[in-house]
């Protein structure tokens, strides 16, 4: 049986989901270990990506330092040196001392849940004559604002919390890419090849 090639989509090429399926299998088991792992280390996820973030800031600040000096843009030398100085001292501190850095940004998601919470609930209440359900938003505002005081009040437990979530999703991820891959072997077989 003749196979016609899969066409493109927006100018790149698209991968014969025959083929595909061991690439697929292979991210999901991937996305699945990964996922385990979070959930059994939370602390090193944590971690990890504290570790990320110092190496993301110092890429940034390395970018906006060669912005700073590169010809032509004059007036915002100044801005592009400050930031780039800035992100280099963000990025060697957190890389230096990534469990402040955990503390800060836990410290950081719990202010802005329970900020995003209040303004959900006002919102709320005054479109309520022009909105139906506003209830949903009401409620949804106040499990933001439960959320941030409890990250506000325990921020490293937080921290656990978001690195669990990324755990869940990974493995949820994972196997939902795994039965697709299995979906897409049995599309492999053609009965006019199947062993008779």
């Amino acid at each position: 049986m003749a196979t016609t090639p899969t066409p493109p989509v927006f100018g790149l090429a698209v991968l014969d989901p025959r083929r595909a399926w061991p690439l697929v299998l292979t991210r999901g088991v991937l996305a699945v270990l990964f996922g385990v792992l979070a959930l059994v280390w939370p602390g090193i996820t944590v971690l990890a990506l504290a570790f990320l973030f110092g190496i993301y800031v110092l890429v940034d600040a390395i970018g906006g330092l060669v912005q700073a000096f590169r010809p032509g843009d004059a007036t915002h030398r100044i801005a592009y040196a400050l930031l780039g100085l800035l992100g280099l001292a963000a990025g060697v501190l957190t890389l230096v001392w990534p469990a402040l850095t955990v503390l800060v940004l836990a410290t950081f998601v719990g202010a802005w849940a329970v900020v995003t919470g209040i303004m959900e609930i006002v919102a709320a209440i005054r479109l309520r004559k022009q909105i139906t359900g506003e209830g949903f938003l009401i409620a949804a505002g106040a499990v933001s604002v439960i959320a941030g005081v409890l990250v506000l009040i325990h921020p490293i437990a937080g921290a656990y919390g978001v690195a669990l979530l990324i755990g869940i999703y990974a493995v949820l991820y994972g196997i939902m890419l795994a039965v697709l891959a299995f979906r897409l072997r049995r599309v492999t077989i053609d009965p006019a090849d199947a062993p008779q």
